[in-house]
């Protein structure tokens, strides 16, 4: 059995689903989309298809 604890909680954000628009192959796509959010920025936590992503400010996108 595989034990886990939490060591410390870095920031607080908010989870979401957004409908994200992406262009895939020339086409404009959109989906419901998991993201975490923190007022200013939405982080998407999984792909268009649903495959899971680490969470990480690179891939924020700035609210308008």
């Amino acid at each position: 059995m595989i034990k886990m604890r939490v060591l410390k909680v870095m920031d607080t954000l908010k989870l979401c689903v957004v409908d994200l628009e992406v262009e895939l192959n020339g086409s404009l796509r959109h989906a419901p989309t998991l993201c975490a959010m923190d007022g200013q920025y939405v982080i998407p936590l999984n792909t268009p298809d649903g495959r899971p992503i680490l969470m990480d400010f690179k891939n924020a996108i700035k609210l308008a």
